[in-house]
């Protein structure tokens, strides 16, 4: 699992100092994310709701 926004690397770090994950498991996800900037907050996508899935499929029509 790789790291996806700085909140997540912060809170990552926190756990290894806490001791509560295993340096080897941070360092991997650490890997992961590489050298990219990553973003403070990422947010969780959003549903299409079916309704409007199914007007777009009658528009086609």
């Amino acid at each position: 699992m790789a790291m996806k926004s700085r909140a997540q690397r912060r809170k990552f770090a926190q756990l290894l100092v806490e001791g509560k994950i295993d340096p080897e498991v941070y360092e991997r996800w650490n890997r992961e994310a590489g050298k990219k900037r990553l973003p403070e907050r990422v947010k969780r996508k959003k549903k299409k709701s079916k309704k409007r899935r199914v007007l777009k499929r009658r528009q086609r029509r």
